[in-house]
């Protein structure tokens, strides 16, 4: 079974390269989502949240999402969802 990985952020944004590698280096496929060149992708980020805040970065596995999460914390998620 493989679990649909978005990664909703910006190119420019540090935060954003570090999950990336996180996830290239566990070898994990995923769609990068960038909010700042793409209206349709902040749309869907903002559609996240109630708030309708532009939260990057964001990570979504499944219909699961996280916000700005510790490695330990995201490598528990894909663990649990992967």
């Amino acid at each position: 079974m493989e679990t649909n990985i978005k990664v909703y952020g910006a190119e420019r944004c540090h935060k954003t390269q570090y999950y990336k590698r996180i996830l290239d280096d566990l070898n994990l496929k995923y769609t990068f989502l960038d909010v700042e060149t793409s209206k349709a992708n902040a749309e869907a980020l903002r559609n996240l949240y109630e708030s309708r805040k532009l939260n990057f970065p964001t990570i979504t596995i499944g219909e699961r999402r996280l916000r700005n999460p510790s490695e330990s914390d995201l490598k528990k998620w894909i663990e649990k969802l992967v």
